[in-house]
């Protein structure tokens, strides 16, 4: 058992009764935690719960639909090579089921009962099948931007749908003021959610033969599976299953990129910047919770932070298409910032990078109907 912490103050709370901030409102980590070695996975459990015992408490009924262990399919790219994650292959299309799985199997044992979320579309996916799943109710915000083919999938669930007018932002202030009614099961507050992405790192230790690669791409909103790898691979280091930490590298699109303008300048924390419209819309969140965590988990790592322009995003998705890997333009992100890294030469010839792709094409039907 341990508990959790705000990393600025260092205040800690105990993980029952279920909390997703501080009481000054600032979001919360779970406690660092040793991690485990080759030994604890339980390989016979054909999903992301083969790493239960790398969980902070035990789960004793997880709802589980089988999310993890996604393929990682090696491709030549931009002169180079690369291993990508297609994570699209969960329940619901994409990484998000994860992260949902671990939060909604805790908060149920924990006695929660009805859950808020806000979201641009996968994670409240996730949290909606989730939560119908484990017989939960569910209310969602969601951009009134949002693809038609995402709230679909959400309102097929059965879960309780709120069009919000304005930008991403717009939504998640909408949801904080509601969080004073349904507890806010936030895939971006929420800590527990962070320890469901963190197996992430676990699955690419074990997919490397118990190594880990020498550079993670990650595409980046708000961060979530940036700090996910940050934490699985830190617990791996500390057990001293691995000798050091992989390069994490977080790619936004430049119409939204506050963790690489922060990262250009040595900022610790994100710049307040004016979003502009992306066909990457999963990754534009302008003032990320974590900021501060999530750009020392980089530097930390000796990654980077990247920012792609729309063109790029659009050339990758068509480039990974002809490769038969059906991407959504935000899963796209991460293939243009392995363009950028391989022709400035940040991958060194021999070393293993992993691009994690994060949901399905399927999920953005409406924009590739546009494109071909």
């Amino acid at each position: 058992m341990t508990h959790y912490v705000e990393p600025v103050t260092q205040a800690s709370y105990p993980l029952t009764p279920p909390r997703w901030a501080s009481d000054e409102g600032r979001p919360l980590m779970i406690a660092p935690l040793p991690g485990i070695g080759r030994g604890d996975i339980v390989v016979e459990r054909r999903s992301l719960w083969r790493y239960a015992a790398a969980l902070p408490f035990p789960i004793l009924e997880p709802i589980s639909m089988g999310e993890g262990l996604t393929p990682l399919v090696e491709q030549e790219w931009d002169g180079g090579r690369a291993s990508f994650k297609l994570e699209w292959f969960a329940p619901t299309g994409s990484f998000k089921d994860r992260g949902a799985s671990v939060m909604i199997s805790a908060l149920r044992q924990q006695g929660v009962t009805h859950v808020l979320e806000d979201s641009s579309g996968n994670g409240g996916a996730a949290i909606a099948a989730y939560a119908a799943a484990a017989g939960m109710r569910a209310k969602i915000l969601v951009p009134a931007y949002t693809p038609p083919a995402k709230t679909v999938q959400m309102r097929a669930y059965g879960a309780e749908i709120e069009l919000i007018p304005g930008t991403r932002q717009d939504t998640s202030d909408a949801a904080l003021r509601q969080s004073a009614d349904i507890f806010y099961a936030s895939h971006n507050w929420q800590p527990l959610f962070l320890q469901g992405t963190k197996t992430l790192a676990y699955e690419l230790w074990e997919d490397f033969g118990f190594r880990a690669p020498d550079h993670v791409i990650i595409p980046c909103g708000a961060g979530s599976n940036v700090l996910g790898c940050d934490i699985g691979f830190g617990e791996l280091l500390r057990h001293g299953e691995i000798g050091r930490l992989p390069r994490l590298h977080a790619v936004q699109p430049a119409a939204c990129a506050p963790f690489a303008a922060a990262f250009a300048t040595g900022a610790e924390n994100c710049p307040e910047i004016e979003p502009r419209p992306t066909i990457a819309e999963g990754t534009a969140i302008a003032r990320p919770v974590r900021g501060r965590e999530v750009l020392a988990a980089i530097r930390l790592s000796g990654g980077s932070a990247i920012a792609v322009a729309e063109g790029e995003i659009e050339t990758a998705c068509r480039e990974l298409a002809l490769r038969g890997l059906y991407a959504e333009p935000t899963s796209a992100v991460a293939a243009a910032g392995l363009s950028r890294l391989l022709r400035a030469g940040a991958i060194g010839r021999g070393e293993t990078a992993v691009v994690v792709l994060t949901g399905s094409g399927l999920k953005a039907t409406q924009r590739w109907s546009e494109w071909v």
